[in-house]
């Protein structure tokens, strides 16, 4: 048996995409386009547009960084046609407080609702358990309104799910991806060991030499040392590698413990692996 310990250095970009905040996906707003000043009397003035709401089941062929920072904006394409993103959701936005004020879109309330909902309701629509979720490459995004829509009665939340290829690359969707969830090119993957210079985190449908294979929880409020998570990780790892392996005392595995700035984004559980 051979044990490997791992620590990833950084934030890879297929764990970070659920801890994103989103903005505006619709049309840029023709009144921030630079125009003639004219003088309108309250009869001639234009009401405000909310412009239009999502729908569930919208394809988008979102770019890697419009799917992690949401820059620039895009509209729905047709489902036939290649595309990265599917709307699974949408819901409202709780903008009223109690005290009768309305919170912004980009609020900490406004997207703290969007995330955990989109979070929440991902593996239902892919058909999986959340624990079988960590070992994918899909991911929840969720996209507010512009404040310019707020204001005009926009009240709407997106959810979309993507699902990351490799470094800065989304995998392209099929029509629809309810259920889509146990598809083989959806399993995590990774170009070498967790902790090596090499590792890169990719879909099992590309090229790859170790494959995610199981989770292990770490209870706390606070990242445990490392060593007292690798100890905690040992022992499922190992059982998971040694019934996995030909030989069940001649086997290899790795165990990924999470970074400090993965623990803060949400992930408090460690990765076990083993060589593809």
């Amino acid at each position: 048996m051979t044990r490997l310990r791992a620590r990833a250095a950084t934030v890879v970009a297929a764990l970070i995409l659920t801890g994103c905040s989103a903005s505006p996906s619709e049309p840029a707003d023709p009144s921030a386009s630079p125009s003639p000043s004219v003088t309108e009397t309250p009869s001639e003035a234009v009401p405000p547009d909310p412009g239009p709401t999502p729908r569930v089941g919208e394809c988008h062929a979102l770019t890697f960084r419009q799917a992690v920072a949401v820059v620039g904006r895009t509209e729905a394409v047709a489902c036939r046609r290649k595309h990265t993103a599917q709307t699974y959701f949408v819901g409202r936005l709780r903008l009223e407080t109690p005290a009768g004020s309305t919170r912004r879109v980009d609020s900490d309330a406004a997207q703290r609702q969007a995330r955990t909902t989109c979070q929440s309701r991902l593996p239902r629509h892919l058909g999986i358990t959340p624990r079988e979720l960590r070992l994918t490459m899909a991911q929840a995004v969720w996209f507010t309104p512009s404040a310019t829509r707020a204001e005009a009665g926009a009240d709407w939340f997106r959810c979309d799910v993507v699902a990351v290829a490799g470094p800065r690359a989304l995998l392209p969707q099929p029509r629809r991806t309810k259920g889509w969830g146990d598809a083989p090119v959806l399993a995590m993957c990774a170009t070498a060991a967790p902790g090596s210079q090499a590792f890169r985190r990719v879909s099992c449908g590309a090229q790859h030499a170790w494959a995610a294979v199981a989770t292990v929880d770490i209870p706390g409020r606070r990242l445990p040392p490392q060593a007292a998570v690798a100890d905690r990780m040992e022992a499922p790892c190992g059982d998971v590698a040694r019934a996995r392996a030909d030989d069940p005392l001649d086997f290899t595995w790795t165990q990924e413990i999470p970074t400090g700035e993965q623990w803060d984004a949400g992930q408090r559980y460690g990765i076990c692996w083993v060589p593809a």
